[in-house]
């Protein structure tokens, strides 16, 4: 279990591009706020996995996170979320991404005739 957990915060720490609103500054705080992502990403070589995050009007009233993910196998994967706490909206963006990895996942599965799974998410 520890080497998949390690693979897993490795891939969210090399793979996490900081987008525009974002500085150097930001990084490790994000990655923190961002850590729950992580296990939701083990699955993938890390190498295959792209994600990018940003905030448009930070600072401002109601800042704009966007989170987009390219993941193998999946349509690239976007997530937003706004409000005036810069965390909350980073969090609310993960939270949405989680969810629409796990709907892709759930779907491919019905694709392939499991029917009988009703994901929970």
């Amino acid at each position: 279990m520890t080497d998949t957990w390690d693979s897993s915060t490795r891939i969210l720490d090399e793979r996490l591009r900081l987008g525009a609103g974002l500085g150097d500054a930001d990084h490790q705080h994000v990655l923190d706020l961002m850590s729950s992502l992580s296990r939701h990403l083990a699955r993938w070589n890390p190498d295959k996995v792209d994600l990018q995050i940003s905030v448009k009007d930070r600072g401002g009233p109601e800042q704009k996170v966007t989170l987009e993910a390219q993941l193998p196998g999946l349509a690239m994967v976007v997530a937003t979320a706004a409000h005036r706490d810069l965390d909350h909206a980073l969090i609310e963006a993960r939270k949405e991404l989680i969810r629409q990895i796990d709907d892709e996942k759930a779907r491919r599965s019905d694709q392939k005739g499991q029917t009988s799974h009703h994901g929970s998410a």
